[in-house]
């Protein structure tokens, strides 16, 4: 297993990141403990979550994830060390999670307290908030005209991410969370949060999760050079496009238990035809090279300059195994080259 520091938090992570976020709807404990055995003897050291989880999100799914590895973590303390905990508060929008309103100091406070007891340890590595409380260019809403930049306040953004940050700063001096991240944010967010911070002498922002993949590169180079410059992590998320890119879904198919059979948040926002298109062609690609459709996508993002470390999520240990094993495949320059004549055919295709 290959490590890499953890933007300027002076931590050292895995290259792999296990998601965790079906852990509770799709996974049992059991099926958690599995994975968290395998993955820590293949020397994976960086385990995310969030308060959300499992997902879909639902009042009754709310906290099982965190619930779970805290489970876990209760009879395997002498691992805590070993481990880097990230997990996230969500922002608004959850009617079951602080009536849907937007993250303020005091709910950062709240969060943090809520988490650490679920999760059954005294410190959380890595506090990260979810979404902004505007509205970001994901899930599909990066296409012009979809969101409108004009509706939103930016005095009123940095007053809101000002008061968030001094909740991280409460949490940090208490000794409750020792560093802090960002996910689904914009250039634009991440240099208000770092521009706050060091005017105001308060925590830095180390990390952002994104949404990344052969199927939607848009980070590359506009956010990931700014992360590189700023010593702020990248971690990908999705990196198989919500299952996508292991091609199952290929030609409509929906196998049984698998993610797109459940009803989504976001619905299917990723199955268009062009994706299809692409993945198609991954896949013959792939099958040239000996390896799988997901390995092939795992392994192009962990190629990616710039990228820290990729979240990676399994419903099956066989899954698992079969995605960490991608991290120790390299693409030679020929697959690299078929992978960017694809790419360039399908640059955004959903």
């Amino acid at each position: 297993m290959e490590y890499a520091k953890l933007g300027n938090s002076g931590l050292k992570v895995s290259r792999v990141c296990l998601g965790t976020m079906t852990w509770g709807r799709q996974n049992t404990q059991a099926d958690a403990d599995e994975q968290l055995a395998y993955a820590l003897e293949q020397g994976v050291n960086f385990i995310d979550t969030a308060e959300m989880y499992a997902v879909p999100p639902t009042p009754d799914t709310y906290g099982k994830t965190e619930a779970i590895i805290g489970d876990w973590l209760s009879r395997n303390a002498n691992k805590r060390h070993d481990i880097i905990i990230a997990t996230k508060i969500a922002g608004n929008g959850l009617s079951w999670i602080r009536d849907g309103q937007d993250i303020t100091k005091e709910a950062v406070i709240n969060a943090v307290d809520k988490s650490l007891a679920r999760l059954q340890t005294d410190y959380i590595d890595l506090f990260q908030l979810h979404w902004p409380n505007r509205t970001s260019p994901h899930f599909a809403k990066h296409w012009p005209g979809i969101m409108n930049i004009n509706n939103v306040d930016k005095t009123q953004q940095r007053a809101q991410m000002h008061e968030i940050l001094e909740g991280l700063d409460v949490c940090v001096r208490a000794g409750k969370i020792r560093h802090c991240g960002l996910s689904n944010e914009t250039p634009w967010g991440i240099s208000q949060y770092l521009e706050l911070a060091k005017h105001y002498s308060l925590p830095s922002m180390v990390s952002i999760q994104n949404e990344f993949s052969l199927v939607h590169a848009k980070d590359w180079p506009y956010v990931i050079e700014h992360c590189h410059h700023e010593d702020v992590a990248y971690l990908p998320w999705s990196p198989l496009a919500g299952g996508m890119l292991s091609g199952k879904y290929l030609d409509g198919a929906r196998p049984s238990g698998s993610r797109w059979t459940i009803s989504q948040r976001n619905g299917l926002f990723r199955d268009t035809e062009l994706a299809q298109q692409a993945v198609a062609k991954y896949q013959d690609i792939a099958q040239q090279h000996g390896m799988t459709t997901a390995q092939l996508a795992l392994a192009w993002v962990n190629q990616v300059q710039g990228v820290t470390s990729t979240i990676i999520g399994a419903t099956t240990q066989a899954q698992l195994i079969e995605n960490i094993t991608a991290f120790s495949m390299h693409l030679d320059d020929t697959a690299l080259a078929q992978i960017d004549e694809v790419l360039r055919l399908y640059p955004a295709p959903f």
